[in-house]
């Protein structure tokens, strides 16, 4: 999977989203690539999203600005935190590119209670039908 997001994100990186008059403040910055592994057998999902409205994922201009609404949204599980252990899942996410002009490199499960929070604030970007 991950060589398929790495892939995807040279595809954003060469320019094929770049930057066009009209694109409103932050969001022209925002330029992602995102594979989802549902887990089991099933075959990784991949998308593209740049904001304010575009790419490959679902319902992109509202995710977009869902997306826009939140602070932080890939940061990790701070270190120390305790976190249920519940298990939510197989589900694996991967985002990589940039947000609000910054890189993005990020992966998601569902191992426990932590990850699966974090999961859901954006879940909206791992549509798996």
């Amino acid at each position: 999977m991950r060589l398929a997001v790495l892939g995807l994100a040279a595809i954003l990186a060469t320019g094929c989203m770049g930057r066009s008059a009209g694109d409103g403040g932050e969001a022209k910055s925002t330029m992602l690539a995102i594979a989802v592994t549902p887990g089991g057998e099933s075959p990784t999902k991949l998308w593209t999203l740049r904001c304010p409205s575009g790419g490959t994922l679902p319902r992109a201009t509202s995710a977009c600005r869902r997306l826009l609404r939140l602070d932080d949204p890939f940061a990790p599980v701070p270190k120390g935190v305790a976190c249920t252990e519940v298990y939510g899942g197989p589900q694996v996410a991967e985002v990589h590119g940039r947000y609000r002009d910054r890189q993005v490199d990020a992966r998601f499960s569902r191992t426990n209670g932590c990850e699966i929070a974090r999961w859901n604030k954006v879940r909206f970007l791992f549509p798996l039908g």
